[in-house]
């Protein structure tokens, strides 16, 4: 039986209040939302599952993860001492291939939020069309407070835990909040001398030297950078001059921010953990990275005003790139989103009223899993190129990456069109069509 999550670490309680900043605050009361983030994922499965008339035992079998592993994970300390972290891999659907998905790090993990992290990650393989399930780990810690050797070995003592559910062939890790590509080296490295050989194709978004893929690194941030271009011809936004606000300055976020940038559009706002910065003239990004690569946050650059992350969110601009956590557009602050499209490189930042709100009100909103699956689709592309120990150019990378999440923009936007809804919708109609097609197909064994 699976344990219960330990009481010193909480997420969010399923339902809340979502208080409105001083900044942001509207009259009357906030309105009350479930913030969970699996029945949130539950509640954007079921809305496709209605379009697509489903019935009720495919819906099921649809909507639960497939396996839940829970472990305890104990880790000498560097002062010798023991501590023992709580650490979770979900395998939510593998109907269209192997099961696919991050690995974060991070005092707030919960099984509730792998779990819906695990079921997002189904639908966005499904939505570019890509032959992967979906899958999701994390651990219960803080690595801001502990050593690159304490790391180590928890990560190592993490993946012995899980080795009889991943594989090349079964479930692929890869980077997510807080790990990196030295997290996977050790994750590989530690499922090799468990198997008895080198096993490349066992995560991605490995080194290089270690059969990573060019492009990797850049892939969410790029594949979000094309589908908000085609959504600005959709728009009919004039992509250069463009003004863009980019919440979350970690990997997606700062080089999001770049792109945009190097593609003619001025970005007038950006944030991290810490605050944000402002300037409607335009910030120079190359100066905000070398400040936050120095400072640690982007917070005090030179030519700039400071704002809230909150703030941020509501700014006059033509696209918001959210690319922090989740539930960072609610019911308290959408009606004051003023953006024209909002592109998720974050992993459900938008609640499902919020998304009904922003669609009312003329907003765009580009769905996480369609405007931040360049990572998993790169991460595919490391997958082939180590299976067949063939590897490609970064020209190759970055051209078929653009090739597949413009079809799947494409396809997203007709799914919308065709049902009259929003492009979530649409995505979710798309992909849940191609899982339950595939596991009607297979059937049930035995």
């Amino acid at each position: 039986m699976a344990r219960p999550e330990p009481k010193k670490v909480t997420r969010m309680p399923a339902r809340v209040t979502k208080p409105a900043t001083p900044s942001t605050a509207a009259s009357g009361p906030v309105p009350v939302e479930d913030l969970n983030p699996f029945n949130i994922a539950q509640n954007q499965f079921s809305t496709a599952a209605n379009y697509l008339k489903l019935q009720p035992g495919l819906r099921e079998i649809l909507m639960l993860p497939r396996r839940q592993l829970i472990v305890s994970i104990p880790t000498r300390m560097d002062d010798g001492s023991y501590r023992v972290f709580e650490g979770y891999r979900v395998q939510h659907n593998i109907a269209r291939g192997p099961a696919k998905g991050g690995i974060r790090y991070h005092p707030s993990v919960s099984l509730d939020e792998v779990k819906a992290l695990a079921s997002w990650m189904t639908w966005k393989c499904a939505t570019v069309g890509i032959p992967y399930g979906g899958a999701k780990g994390g651990i219960i810690c803080n690595p801001k407070e502990m050593s690159q050797n304490e790391l180590e070995r928890m990560t190592r003592r993490y993946t012995s835990e899980i080795s009889m559910i991943i594989g090349p062939e079964k479930d692929i890790p890869a980077p997510d909040v807080y790990t990196n590509s030295q997290t996977m080296a050790w994750i590989m490295d530690t499922f090799s001398m468990t198997a008895g050989m080198t096993s490349l194709g066992v995560v991605t978004g490995k080194p290089l030297a270690l059969g990573g893929s060019l492009g990797r690194n850049e892939a969410t941030a790029r594949g979000c950078s094309y589908v908000i271009r085609e959504a600005c011809k959709e728009k009919r936004i004039t992509l250069k001059g463009a003004r863009v606000a980019v919440q979350g300055y970690g990997n997606a976020g700062s080089i999001a921010a770049r792109l945009l940038s190097e593609m003619g559009a001025k970005v007038i706002a950006v944030s991290d953990s810490r605050g944000g910065i402002m300037n409607t003239g335009g910030i120079d990004i190359a100066k905000a990275d070398e400040r936050k690569q120095r400072k640690g946050t982007v917070v005090g650059m030179a030519d700039t005003q400071k704002i809230s992350n909150e703030d941020l969110l509501t700014l006059d601009c033509d696209i918001l790139v959210p690319a922090a956590l989740e539930n960072q557009i609610t019911l308290a602050n959408a009606h004051l989103i003023k953006a024209k499209i909002v592109a998720e490189a974050a992993n459900g930042p938008t609640t499902p009223g919020a998304d009904r709100v922003l669609f009312k009100n003329g907003t765009m909103v580009l769905p996480d899993i369609l405007a931040n699956a360049g990572g998993v689709t790169v991460s595919y592309f490391e997958w082939v190129q180590g299976l067949q120990s063939f590897f490609w150019s970064e020209k190759q990378v970055n051209e078929r990456l653009e090739e597949i999440m413009v079809r799947a923009y494409g396809e997203v936007l007709r799914r919308s069109k065709e049902f009259k809804v929003d492009m979530r919708t649409g995505a979710y109609i798309l992909a849940v069509g191609r899982v339950a097609e595939a596991t009607t197909l297979r059937g049930i064994y035995p």
